[in-house]
Parts: C-alpha cells; structure tokens; sequence
C-alpha cells in the first residue's frame, strides 16, 4: 500500500523519520484533545437540555425563538417549521431530501475514501484491522455531533434569541461583527453563559482543541502533498533536509492564507459556516469521487480520461464558487439577485450534477484513448484484486528491495521497525468479525436515525 508520506524506495527511509514526527505527533495530540472534546461536549448538552426542560420541550420551544428586533414585512426571523426533520423538501428545503441523499453521499465518499487526512492515518495503521477499527470508531464519533452539538445549538438560539437569531444588520455586527448573522456564536455563547467558571475554562479549551485538530490535520496533511507529490517531483534530488524546510515553508503560507481568508468565510454561506464548508466541498469534492469510483470498478478507466474528466470538474466547480464569492447570499429584506446557477440550483444537487457530469468526461475520454495494461492493474481494481495474503519473507530479495530497485548490494538495506515493508497487512478472524459486526450495527442506527428524524 505504501507508506503514509508517499515514500516510494528505501533510500528515503531517514527522510521518514523526519517526517514521521509530525504525523505521530498530529494523531497522539488528535487522540488527547478527541477525549477531551467529548467529554466537554456531553457535558455542555446535559447542561443545555436541562436549561430547556429536556428534548420534549425542544421542539415547541425552537419553532417560538424569535429575536426581539425583526425586519419588517419579512419572515426570515422565524424558524423554519421543518427544522426538525432531515427529509425536508426538495425545491424550498434548505436541506433537500435529494441533496442529502446524492450530493452528501458523494462527499462522503470523498471524505472518508480519497481525503489526504484519512488516508494518511489509515496508511499509518499497524495493521488493516486496525485501520478498519479506527474508521469504525471514528463513525460512531461522527453520530455524536447531532445531539451534542446540532441540538444545543438549537437550545442556545431558544435561551438567546436576540444574539444567535438576530436578523437586522445593525445589531447582528453589535453582537457578533457580522451583519449577515449571529448563528456561528451559538454554540460559544451557550458555554459562556451555561458553564460554571472552572467547567467554562475547560469548554474553551475544547473549542480550541477542535479548532487546534482540525488545522493541525490539514496543515500537516497538506504540506507532505505539496512536498512530496510537487516539489520532488520538480527537484527529484532534493535532500531529506530541504524537504523538511519545504514542508515547514508550506505550513507557515496556508497559515498565512487562512487568515487572510477570514473575511471572506464570514461573509459567505448567509453567515454560517457549516454551509459554507459543505458549500466549498460541493464544488471542490465531486470530481474526485467520481474519478475514484471509476478507477476502483471500471478497469478500463485510465489516466488521460481521469486527467480530462478532473480538469473539467475543477474547472466548473471553481466557476460556481466564483459566482458564490461574487454574489453572496442576500441579508434577510434583501431581494435575492443572484444568478439562477445560485438561487435555483441547490449546492448539493450541484454536487450531484457535477459528479455526473466528471464521470461523463471520465468515461468518454478513457474510452477515445488506449486502455492501460492489463498488468498494470493488479490490485488497483475491485475486479483484479488479489485475495491471496501477502507473504513476507525478510530473505526474499522482494522484502529486501521491496519497490524492484535497489541501489545497493543485495543484503545492503533491510526495512527498519515502523517501515512499511513491515506492516501486518494480514487479518486476524476474530477482529475482522468484530470490525464487521460494528459496520453492521452502525449501519442500523444510522437507519434509525435517518426514520425518526425524517
């Protein structure tokens, strides 16, 4: 499979250890601060429901959190009468039915397939069974934010309607800074008046550690592509300390970069951010599962089709995200002037259009061109996989040389501890039942959820 930093000969094995630091570094710290994040958010969610008088009162209590200060002749103060349902409809929804089923879909794919940030900690693993471990316990993570985050953020705009539901320009940019709206502090002004002194310390430190897991994983992530995918690639001679400095150089600009882009995330999405991340993944996100796909169940898909069928999808995403920068989602009272590629099309069913369209170009394009050897495609497609275990044989002259090219004397360089020619990439019964067992079990309470919130 390859190592987790892209390493492809064993003369790079000290340049992994350079690098190998950051990464364990990045995932024992994401460790840490997930338990911490956890156990804060559980917290604050008994707090906040409690304030309420429990989830039977949340739902008549949302539909009357009106702020004070309103828009005349407009209806945008007032919560949405669907707000807690996740089918909603498919034209008017803000959340259509259609587009959390194929569009979310899709960049879920993307995510948890094809994202550097995944990919690099299950190319870590010890073993395939603990890379499915890992992806298994992360899901049941990914189940916690629907009722320690989403529903007390709804509690937070029912205690302070007049900060987190504001809707007039003036007083949102007194509370917040921002005239588009108040909804990205729901969740900071919910610790901040809720949580006693010593627990409210400790809440901060959560939201900071999130926020510290997250750029530490794209940072990190982000820099080893840059370094190891671009810039050897332009110096194939590039030492192990000059690729340490690049990586680092790359870090310190996208730190750079984000700053810079604050504004324009606060203005963008009608002022909330989780739109604006789903917004910006649309239209970034599907060309690449698309190609992903593709290339897993259709051995005839090859490089240029990928290539044409990326650049397209690059190309139109970008152009949708030029329009949502040049014209942002009007204030509440404002008519909305956008083109109809905005105000009609639904972000995530542009997401679907533009999978389908990719894989269009994908397919239309490997199909002009000649298809790659067959010999070329052993265990890169779901059809060619090899089922057979790998065997591994520290005599052999492939465990010596495990890439078919070695520099030195046979017996010369032997993989160290940690490397990947050591990794157990065999499964044991019991846990890879076990790992089955849970994806079964994930798989109903994810049903369950997606019916008793329907």
């Amino acid at each position: 499979m390859g190592s987790p930093l892209g390493l492809r000969d064993p003369t790079s094995a000290r340049g992994a250890l350079l690098f190998a630091g950051g990464l364990a570094a990045v995932i024992y710290t994401d460790a840490l601060q997930t338990l911490i994040m956890v156990l804060g958010a559980i917290m604050l969610a008994v707090r906040a429901f409690n304030a309420i008088g429990g989830y039977s009162n949340l739902e008549e209590a949302y539909l009357k959190a009106v702020p004070s200060k309103i828009v005349p002749n407009t209806t945008c103060h007032l919560p949405r009468a669907d707000a807690m349902h996740l089918f909603r409809d498919p034209i008017s929804g803000d959340l259509p039915w259609t587009g959390m089923t194929f569009g979310l879909s899709i960049m879920a794919t993307w995510y948890w397939c094809t994202d550097q940030v995944i990919v690099q900690r299950s190319l870590s693993a010890r073993s395939l069974n603990h890379a499915k471990a890992g992806s298994i316990l992360a899901s049941y993570l990914k189940m916690l934010p629907l009722f320690v985050i989403i529903m007390p953020g709804m509690i937070s705009r029912v205690l302070f309607p007049d900060a987190v539901a504001c809707v007039d320009p003036e007083e949102c940019t007194r509370v917040c800074g921002a005239a588009v709206g108040c909804s990205n502090i729901a969740y900071p002004k919910l610790v901040v008046e809720l949580m006693p002194s010593g627990l409210r310390g400790l809440m901060i430190a959560v939201m900071m550690a999130a926020l510290m897991s997250s750029l530490t994983s794209i940072f990190n992530s982000s820099s080893t592509l840059f370094t190891m995918d671009i810039w050897r690639r332009m110096r194939p001679g590039a030492s192990e300390r000059e690729l340490l400095v690049v990586g680092r150089v790359v870090t310190v600009l996208l730190v750079a970069l984000s700053v810079v882009w604050i504004p324009i995330l606060q203005s963008s999405g009608g002022g909330q951010l989780y739109i604006y991340i789903q917004a910006v993944t649309s239209y970034l996100a599907p060309p690449v599962t698309a190609v992903f796909i593709l290339a897993v169940f259709w051995p005839r898909a090859n490089e240029q089709g990928a290539f044409w069928g990326l650049m397209a999808g690059l190309a139109l995403g970008l152009a949708r995200m030029g329009l949502e920068l040049a014209h942002p989602m009007p204030r509440c009272g404002v008519p909305d002037g956008r083109p109809w590629l905005l105000a009609d099309l639904h972000y995530l069913h542009f997401a679907a259009l533009l999978c389908a369209t990719t894989g269009a170009v994908v397919v239309g394009g490997s199909l002009m061109t000649p298809p790659p050897p067959s010999d070329r495609l052993q265990d890169l497609t779901w059809w060619s996989l090899s089922w057979e275990p790998p065997q591994h044989s520290m005599d052999s002259t492939s465990q010596r040389c495990p890439h078919g090219s070695c520099s030195e004397a046979p017996g010369s360089w032997q993989p160290t501890e940690g490397h990947p020619a050591l990794q157990d990439t065999t499964e044991s019964p019991f846990w890879t039942r076990v790992c089955s067992i849970n994806a079964v079990v994930l798989l109903c309470i994810n049903i369950f959820c997606y019916a008793y919130f329907a």
